[in-house]
C-alpha cells in the first residue's frame, strides 16, 4: 500500500515542532490535499487542535501502548484514504522511554514505521552549530533523516547555512522558518482551545502557511513523503466474539480527553455508542448497559456541572445499582463527592466515589505507566492496560486496586476496581490490553436494561 509519509522531528522538546507541524498541514490543506496528522506520544491535544482548528484527520502513534503490528494497522486505517501524512515527533528525535533507552521514540517510530523524517533545528541562539547537530543526528545511527529545517533562521544568513549544511552533511535543507514571534499560538495548562477563539487560530496559521510556501520547499517534502516505502497492515486478532451491547459515552467541550482508537475498539467488539453530554443533557441516554466518562477539563465547568442535579443524580443512581462504569481523570472527578475548581471554589458532583478532588500546585504524577490489577472486580486480578497520566488535580480517594509500574520500574497503587467500576486519574489505551475493555462489555451485557 502507498502511503505518502513525511516526519517532523527535532533535537529537543520547545525545538518548535508543533507550530511549525501545524504551519505545514495548514499550507498542504491549502493547497487542496486530503491531509492526515498524527502525533507521537500519549496526546489528545494536538489530534483535537489540527481537527477542530485545521481539518485534518488526526490521530496517534505508539510504541508503549502497542507493538509494530498493531501501530501500523492504527496508522493506515487513519491513513489510507489521504493524499499525505504529516507526523510530529515528540521530545527529541532518540528520547525514549528511559534516559538511555531510545525505545517508542519518534527515531524507533520512524524505523519501524517507514517513515522520512525532517530534523526541525532551532537557529535562533546558533546558526555554525547548526552544522554537527545534523551532522550528529543523521550519523549517530542508521536511520530515515532526509533533510533539515533551520527555524528562527534569518534570510540573510541562510543560503550560506544552508549550502554548508548540504555539503558537510550529504542531507538536504528544506528551507527556513523566520521568527514570527506574532504568530505563536500561546499555550495553556492541558493545550485548553476554546470555540470562539478558533477563527483567530485559524488567521494566524493561514497567515504563517502563506509565509512557509515561500520560505519552504514545500513541493519538495510532499516529493519526499511520497518516496516512502510501501506499507502492509493486518487487522488484529482480538480472539473474542462480538459483545451486542449499549454503551453511554460522555462527550462534550468538558469530557474530550477519549483517543478514537478506545471507540474503534468498541465498536469492533459490537457496541453501539450512544453519546451524551453531562453539561448539557438531563439524563443519560435511554437503554444503555454500560458508562464511559472520560478526561478533560470538569474543573472549567465546575459550576454547570454541579447544577445538572438531574444528570448527577441518574449516575449516582444508575452506578448504584450496579450499571458498569469506567472513568478517566476528569471524569473520575466527576464522580467524587466534591472537587475544587481552578477558582478554589468546591462543587458538589456525582457522590459515587467518597472522596474529594483537590487542585495542587503542579502536575502530581506524570509519564507512561502499566496498570495491574491486584484484586478481581470489573478487571480481573493479574491483568494488565497500559495508559498515562497527566493531571494537575489529586484527591483524598485516588484507589488502591492496582499497581502502577513506569517502564523504568517504580510506580505507586491506584485506581478503583470493584465489580461494576473501573475508575482512576490514569488514561487507558484500549489497544494495550483488549481484554480489558472485553472484559467490561461482558459486565454490560449482564446489567439489566
Amino acid at each position: 500500500m502507498r502511503i505518502p509519509r513525511i516526519m517532523i522531528t527535532a533535537p529537543t522538546t520547545g525545538s518548535g515542532k508543533t507550530l511549525i507541524t501545524c504551519g505545514i498541514l495548514q499550507a498542504l490543506v491549502n493547497r487542496g490535499m486530503n491531509v492526515a496528522s498524527f502525533k507521537c506520544g500519549p496526546d489528545y491535544i494536538d489530534p483535537m487542535f489540527h481537527e477542530k482548528v485545521i481539518g485534518t484527520r488526526s490521530s496517534k502513534i505508539d510504541l508503549f501502548f502497542t507493538d509494530t503490528k498493531v501501530a501500523k494497522y492504527m496508522f493506515c486505517r487513519a491513513a489510507e484514504r489521504s493524499d499525505i501524512s504529516v507526523i510530529e515527533g515528540m521530545m527529541g528525535f532518540y528520547d525514549g522511554l528511559s534516559a538511555t533507552s531510545y525505545t517508542a521514540s519518534p527515531y524507533d517510530i520512524s524505523s519501524r514505521l517507514g517513515l522520512p523524517a525532517i530534523l526541525l533545528i532551532d537557529c535562533s541562539a546558533s546558526y555554525m552549530t547548526s552544522v554537527p547537530i545534523a551532522k550528529g543526528f543523521k550519523e549517530f545511527r542508521e536511520n530515515n533523516i532526509k533533510g533539515v529545517i533551520l527555524n528562527n533562521a534569518d534570510e540573510s544568513a541562510y543560503q550560506a547555512m544552508k549550502e554548508m549544511i548540504e555539503r558537510e552533511t550529504n542531507i538536504k535543507v528544506f528551507g527556513y522558518v523566520p521568527r514570527v514571534g506574532e504568530l505563536v499560538i500561546e499555550s495553556r495548562r492541558l493545550g485548553l482551545v476554546l470555540p470562539h477563539e478558533v477563527d483567530a487560530i485559524k488567521d494566524k496559521l493561514n497567515r504563517l502557511a502563506d509565509i512557509l510556501e515561500k520560505t519552504l520547499d514545500i513541493d519538495s517534502i510532499i516529493q519526499t513523503a511520497g518516496s516512502a516505502p510501501e506499507m502492509e497492515y493486518e487487522v488484529p486478532d482480538l480472539g473474542h466474539d462480538p459483545v451486542k451491547v449499549r454503551i453511554g459515552v460522555a462527550s462534550d467541550e468538558c469530557f474530550c480527553f477519549i483517543y478514537k482508537d478506545n471507540i474503534e475498539l468498541l465498536e469492533r467488539f459490537g457496541a453501539e455508542i450512544a453519546y451524551f453530554s453531562p453539561l448539557h443533557d438531563e439524563r443519560l441516554p435511554e437503554n444503555i448497559n454500560g458508562l464511559i466518562i472520560p478526561g478533560g477539563y470538569p474543573e472549567m465547568f465546575a459550576d454547570k456541572l454541579s447544577g445538572n442535579t438531574t444528570m448527577l443524580k441518574d449516575i449516582r443512581e444508575r452506578i448504584g445499582k450496579g450499571m458498569p462504569c469506567m472513568a478517566e481523570s476528569g471524569g473520575f472527578m466527576y464522580l467524587h463527592n466534591e472537587f475544587e475548581d481552578t477558582s478554589g471554589k468546591f462543587h458538589k458532583m456525582a457522590g459515587v466515589i467518597d472522596g474529594t478532588a483537590f487542585r495542587t500546585e503542579g502536575l502530581v504524577r506524570f509519564g507512561y505507566f502499566s496498570f495491574t490489577a491486584k484484586n478481581n472486580g470489573m478487571m480481573d486480578k493479574g491483568l494488565t492496560v497500559k495508559g498515562h497520566e497527566f493531571h494537575f488535580w489529586d484527591s483524598t480517594a485516588c484507589g488502591n486496586d492496582c499497581d502502577a509500574v513506569r517502564p523504568s520500574g517504580g510506580g505507586h497503587s491506584c485506581m478503583h476496581n470493584t465489580n461494576n467500576l473501573f475508575a482512576g486519574f490514569p488514561h487507558l489505551y484500549y489497544y494495550s490490553n483488549p481484554d480489558t475493555v472485553h472484559g467490561f462489555l461482558i459486565r454490560c451485557r449482564s446489567y439489566p436494561e
